[in-house]
Formats: C-alpha cells, structure tokens, sequence
C-alpha cells in the first residue's frame, strides 16, 4: 500500500481581497480535484487573502498507482487560467515508512 501527499501553493488573483472572494477560488478547485477520487481540502494560508495552500492524498496499492493521480491533480491545478501554482511538495509513503 503508498500513499501520496501534495500540498499545493497557489497564488490567486488581485481581486481576492477578501475571504468570500478566496472562497470563490478555491472551492471550485476542490471541487474538481475531488472528481479523481483523493482526499482534498484547503490545508492552510487561511488567513491570506491572495494565497492558499490546498493539500491533496491519495492510497494506492503501487507506487506508480499513487504517483500517477497525483500528477493528473497537478497538472489540473497548474493548468487553470485564473491562478499562478507557485510550489508543489509531494511525498510518497510506502511500507516501509
């Protein structure tokens, strides 16, 4: 069993100056990822209202399994049009760990 974790740093637009405005970004983008069956959610930068971090898991019974929905989160993220993905830590947990 592996699992993989991804936590996503995104820039938002100017115009999210408030929390009610972030939210408009940042739902939308849960739910989307949450179509590829992984768990999901807004994991911190709360209180920052242009940023978000937004941390996505996966379980899978191989590696390449879990690496695999993992980069189709990331490349859904990165090619939203509205939003600059600044960083991508990810991180994969196996049996072993």
């Amino acid at each position: 069993m592996y699992t993989e974790t991804a936590i996503f740093d995104l820039l938002l637009p100017g115009d999210s100056q408030s929390l009610k405005q972030k939210r408009s970004y940042v739902r939308p983008i849960i739910a989307m990822l949450k179509k590829f069956d992984v768990s999901v959610a807004e994991v911190g930068l709360h209180d920052r209202h242009g940023r978000a971090l937004i941390g996505v898991a996966v379980v899978a019974a191989e590696a390449s399994q879990a690496r695999a929905v993992v980069d189709t989160c990331e490349n859904q993220v990165a090619g939203r049009p509205e939003i600059e993905l600044l960083s991508v830590k990810r991180r994969l947990y196996g049996d072993e760990d």
